[in-house]
């Protein structure tokens, strides 16, 4: 069960979020705990780009029932 809390954020940063959620097709507390996640690995992880922080949050965010396994190219040896 997930419970919610509410807090005070500045409005331009919700506004902010408004636009970002629309386009990404999340809800504003969606964006607003993506960024949170993104922001908190970052700073987990100063020496990875924040891009590829956020492109590894989406993969593993995504279904693996429809997955392909990994399959070498050449035989191992």
């Amino acid at each position: 069960m997930t419970t919610s809390t509410s807090i005070r954020i500045d409005q331009t940063l919700y506004d902010q979020a408004r636009n970002e959620a629309r386009a990404e097709h999340r809800t504003i507390a969606g964006q607003i705990e993506y960024w949170a996640k993104v922001g908190r690995a970052a700073l987990d992880n100063p020496d990875l780009p924040v891009s590829f922080i956020a492109e590894s949050l989406a993969a593993m965010a995504e279904p693996r029932e429809g997955a392909t396994d990994f399959v070498p190219r050449s035989p191992q040896r």
